[in-house]
């Protein structure tokens, strides 16, 4: 049978992405990949070396994904088919470059967790992020930035005649593009996935990428690398090397025989092959490798305690079995950058397929025999000198420019080429991908001026790269320009001048809110709480007059969004302040939907409390709270819970994810 590609449609219950959050995201994101600093001491050089490269001042100019809810409904959804005579590859392009399912055809198996569902949920470095499938994880440590982002999609002629299917894009944290080069030669029984990173710049990028595939989680499953040690890493933060399989009396190659969740960073050697699977009971499964560049492995599980449970159930629909992950990554940790020097790039080519070894040695007491006898599989299956062939067959058709169109993605790589002139061959990031988020910024590039916005909205993404600084610098003052201007300025770290360039634009403001925002940010970060509090208030007052006012400020199709996340902060800053009747003041003047909003009735909850109504506050915990932007690893409904009551956590709230802290 031979490979053929085409579109296809998938119908899932979906929750929509709804807006993006029109703020800028000021702050850095929140540490829960951040090591804790007792564990740095006797780490390997190279890993501490990597632990403390490029780590990301904020995430700008990416914007924070936060306005889905939970409420689903069926919705069609592009994808890509690839098939031959063994595999059957479900790709989604306008999700991240998502392959939501691959099929071993002989045996009718699906060899990833496909999540019955699109259920939105705030893991992903920017927000929004959903479970199921492979991911391409680009950009810093997490869940990449693109996660439900579209990417650019086309088809490619492949070594061997096959058609392969070219996603690419231009990762922003970083201002790397990069290519997913998905190749399903005739008669293999592997996928191919080759993969290039490229810095195009004079100057090095600290590179991060991990494939993350998510895998069944049955009782039986076994997860095997050819390792005998791993970095734990859990979510108290601590990084500590631990002997594959057993560790503290458990055989933690079983995803389901731990409490909390963790990752397990498999220590690979470099004269090994670098690859992980999981097999079943039956020692049947899914096995990925690659060649060596990209040497790490992981296992992540989610534990069998309470909170990995709840977790695992807010992911999908009920009823749905859970699931693990195995991945692949450049370095040994996910909590390392990679050095990429200007000029030059990463290529690997991974492998995806089926896997059958033998089960009463994969799930024996002896770990050597067991790893032996996977790899031993792959071998057979696809021979170590057949993917290295592979990889140079495939990097000899990475420069070939794509045909056929599949899929769009955004028209930032566009703007960053017609600026720069790079040559990029085989990712074309062409002129007529410009839109409207881009239209401001090529005005400034070509003319030298921010131009005015043409309608009342808040104001667009910002660019923070010392390119679009210097310009902005040279550019006619204005309020709107002041205010990209200090936005590029707290990036690179410049908070004095930052604030000078927003209190400069301030005065002459149309519209004061987004200056007073980040002004109160600035507040903040200086430690001065009060001062924070009362700009927050003006800013949500004066945004909100905007609204009610129907004057020049927030038109109709930004006003939900900005008031939803200038709301949130604004309340938090006042209560933080101590001063409940500021934020009882902002409450006042929300939108009854902004009000239902799971993130608002949390914070009612706590204004009630601050008012000295515990049973009040307490009520909207027992009526029942969603919050759809729970992100990975807060405790926030536990931690206002146990202010309210000394009763248990109930069960629908309880998310945590690490062990209790100890009583001093």
């Amino acid at each position: 049978m031979a490979t053929t590609v085409r579109r296809a449609v998938l119908t899932l219950p979906t929750a929509p992405l709804g807006p993006e959050n029109p703020l800028p995201a000021l702050r850095a994101p929140e540490g829960v990949h951040v090591l804790d600093e007792r564990s740095r001491q006797g780490l390997p050089r190279d890993m501490a070396r990597q632990i403390g490269y490029g780590p990301l001042r904020s995430l700008l100019p990416v914007r924070i994904r936060d306005g889905y809810g939970r409420e689903r409904a069926q919705r069609d959804h592009d994808a890509i088919v690839i098939e031959n005579a063994h595999l059957r590859v479900t790709v989604l392009p306008g999700l991240g470059g998502r392959i939501h399912s691959l099929v071993h055809l002989p045996t009718g198996r699906e060899l990833l967790y496909r999540n019955p569902v699109f259920q939105p949920a705030h893991f992903a470095l920017n927000g929004a992020w959903f479970s199921g499938g492979v991911e391409w994880n680009i950009g810093a440590t997490g869940h990449g930035a693109l996660a439900c982002a579209p990417l650019h999609a086309a088809l490619v002629p492949g070594p061997d005649g096959a058609t392969m299917v070219r996603l690419w894009e231009w990762e922003r944290l970083r201002e790397t593009p990069f290519q997913v080069d998905l190749w399903l030669p005739e008669d293999s029984e592997f996928l191919y996935v080759g993969v290039r990173v490229r810095n195009p710049h004079e100057r090095p990028v600290p590179v991060y990428w991990w494939s993350n595939i998510a895998v069944p989680e049955d009782a039986g499953t076994r997860v095997l690398a050819p390792a005998d040690e791993a970095w734990h890493f859990g979510y108290e933060r601590a990084l500590r090397r631990v002997p594959v399989p057993e560790w503290e009396g458990v055989d933690r190659t079983y995803p389901l025989r731990g409490t909390y969740p963790a990752d397990f960073f498999y220590e690979v050697q470099d004269t090994d092959r670098p690859w992980i699977a999981a097999l079943d009971a039956d020692g049947r499964g899914l096995v990925q490798s690659s060649t060596g560049r990209l040497r790490g492995r992981k296992l992540f599980v989610w534990g069998a305690g309470d909170g990995g449970r709840r977790w695992q159930e807010w992911l999908t629909e009920p009823g749905t079995g859970g699931y693990a992950e195995i991945q692949a990554g450049l370095a040994r940790t996910q909590l390392e950058h990679v050095r990429l020097d200007g000029g030059a790039e990463f290529s690997w080519l991974e492998a995806y397929g089926y896997l059958s070894a033998d089960a009463p040695t994969v799930h024996g007491s002896d770990w050597g025999a067991a790893r032996a006898a996977a790899g031993t599989a792959l071998e057979t299956a696809l021979p170590r000198e057949r993917l290295d062939a592979a990889y140079e067959a495939w990097r000899g058709r990475a420069d070939t420019e794509p045909g056929e169109r599949l899929a769009t993605g955004s028209g930032w790589g566009a703007l960053e080429v017609l600026r720069a002139g790079f040559k990029l061959p085989g990712t074309p990031f062409e002129e007529a991908t410009l839109g409207e988020e881009q239209g401001p910024w090529l005005e400034l590039w070509r003319s030298g001026v921010f131009p005015r916005p043409k309608r009342a909205a808040p104001p667009g993404p910002s660019l923070v790269a010392p390119h679009w600084r210097d310009m902005l610098e040279t550019a006619p003052a204005d309020p709107l320009t002041e205010y990209h201007l200090g936005v590029a300025q707290w990036h690179a770290g410049d908070i004095a001048q930052a604030v000078r360039s927003w209190e400069r634009g301030l005065a002459p403001a149309p519209s004061r809110w987004p200056l007073l925002r980040c002004l109160a940010a600035a507040d903040a970060l200086a430690g001065d709480h009060d001062r924070a509090a009362d700009r927050y208030a003006e800013a949500f007052a004066n945004l909100a007059d905007e609204s009610g006012g129907g004057g020049s400020g927030v038109g109709a199709g930004g006003r939900p969004a900005a008031e939803s996340a200038l709301g949130r902060e604004a309340m938090t800053a006042l209560l933080a302040a101590g001063r409940p009747s500021g934020a009882r003041a902002v409450w006042d003047r929300l939108g009854p939907a902004r009000r239902e909003e799971g993130r608002f009735r949390l914070l009612a909850a706590r204004l009630l409390a601050a008012e000295g109504h515990v049973a009040a506050a307490r009520r909207v915990f027992e009526e029942g709270l969603e919050l759809a932007d729970l992100r990975e690893g807060e405790e926030t409904l536990a931690e206002v819970w146990a202010t309210l009551t000394d009763r248990p956590l109930p069960p629908a709230y309880d998310f945590r994810m690490r062990p209790p802290t100890p009583s001093p």
